[in-house]
């Protein structure tokens, strides 16, 4: 078991740029793949994957070139890089560690940190 945090959400303008943190404790991050999910009503939305291995991020389709995941184990820290935004990426973010199975479905995620709010405006 690993605890996570995340922060570096806020509020910014339509076009701007976020990177987002997720730190882990009690536990060596590059033990885990992580993933980054936001909130829509009723459900975790995947975002990105950073396997555990140090192998290519994967994201959801629709994200692609826009958002970037990198790892940094000695910083204990998996970063997601959010550019160009739109307010339809307004949303509580978080990280998760993985159990096992498909990294898609949050129900392969162990542990999920409390999230950081990002707010996109028009």
């Amino acid at each position: 078991q690993v605890h996570l945090e995340e922060s570096g959400g806020g509020l910014v303008q339509a076009g701007g740029s976020l990177r987002l943190s997720c730190v882990a404790s009690g536990g060596n991050i590059s033990d885990y793949g992580v993933g980054w999910f936001r909130q829509a009503p009723g459900k975790h939305v995947f975002v990105g994957y950073s396997p555990w291995n140090g192998g290519r991020p994967v994201y959801d389709d629709s994200l692609k070139g826009r958002f970037t995941i990198a790892r940094d184990n000695d910083r204990n820290t998996v970063y997601l890089q959010m550019n160009d935004l739109k307010p339809e990426d307004t949303s509580l973010y978080q990280c998760a560690s993985r159990r096992e199975g498909n990294f898609y479905a949050p129900s392969s995620y162990n542990d999920w940190g409390q999230g950081t709010q990002v707010t996109v405006s028009s």
